[in-house]
């Protein structure tokens, strides 16, 4: 197969296009620096010519609300008309569990404008609902820290390796579009203010993590299943707990 991954310069798109070609496939990996800009429609067409599937895993560079709504609503626009001009078989994206339930953030809202783009252009489709990566407990922290202190809601989160994401990926582009969401978590469930709590801690971070269950997560208030699965999940085989061991500073090894 011709697979275009939009974003395959970056952690989840370089992983999945390394996958895809381990099994024989020609991937893209197209961003702005291979000459292929969604936003702009800048190289799209040459690219997804012969194209067979089109996978999005792009994010936006910033997460403020009209920026983000700009990014997200400019280039899913622009990449559905170029894979409905190329004849693309099936368009796969990458958005977030619980996105439907967080229309209170700024950011969400713009992921669900882009879903429900693909959602009515006409191209069969499988949009991938990921729980949180592993590798973004840092700009959960990031993103909610004042000073020492870090307010973060005990709400469940069921964090994925970013590997078993690629991987997930990887049989949904090789498989028929389900028109619809699949999707996938890791396989264990924590708190989210005990599991950050974990992680500065392994980092040697001495902030303190203190649990509020109005504390916002990137503008929306959570309940305790917003960001976990609702039905059926595809789990990753990953255990976060010796992530967070490979996390510790060389220095609180020896």
């Amino acid at each position: 197969m011709n697979i275009v991954v939009i974003g395959g310069t970056g952690l989840i798109g370089s992983k999945l296009v390394t996958l895809l070609r381990a099994r024989g496939h020609e991937a893209l990996a197209a961003s702005p620096n291979s000459g292929v800009n969604t936003l702009t429609g800048e190289g799209l067409d040459a690219a997804l010519e012969g194209c067979d599937v089109v996978v999005d895993v792009a994010n936006s560079p910033s997460f403020a609300d009209d920026a983000v709504l700009d990014f997200f609503t400019t280039s899913g626009r622009n990449l559905l008309a170029a894979a409905r001009r190329a004849g693309v078989r099936h368009h796969v994206a990458l958005s977030v569990v619980g996105t439907q339930r967080l229309a209170e953030s700024g950011y969400f809202r713009a992921k669900i404008a882009q879903e429900e783009l693909i959602r009515a252009s006409g191209l069969p489709y499988t949009i991938v609902h990921s729980t949180q990566f592993f590798e973004f407990l840092s700009g959960i922290a990031a993103s909610a820290g004042q000073d020492d202190t870090i307010a973060l809601s005990p709400a469940y989160i069921q964090p994925i390796a970013s590997d078993d994401v690629a991987a997930a990926l990887a049989d949904v582009v090789l498989g028929a579009p389900v028109n619809g969401i699949v999707e996938i978590a890791g396989p264990d469930r924590f708190r989210l203010s005990d599991l950050v709590r974990d992680y500065l801690a392994v980092k040697g971070d001495t902030r303190t993590v203190r649990a509020d269950v109005h504390a916002r997560y990137f503008g929306a208030e959570l309940k305790e299943d917003t960001l976990v699965p609702q039905g059926t999940a595809r789990l990753g085989a990953s255990r976060i707990g010796n992530w967070l061991q490979a996390q510790a500073p060389a220095s609180r090894l020896r």
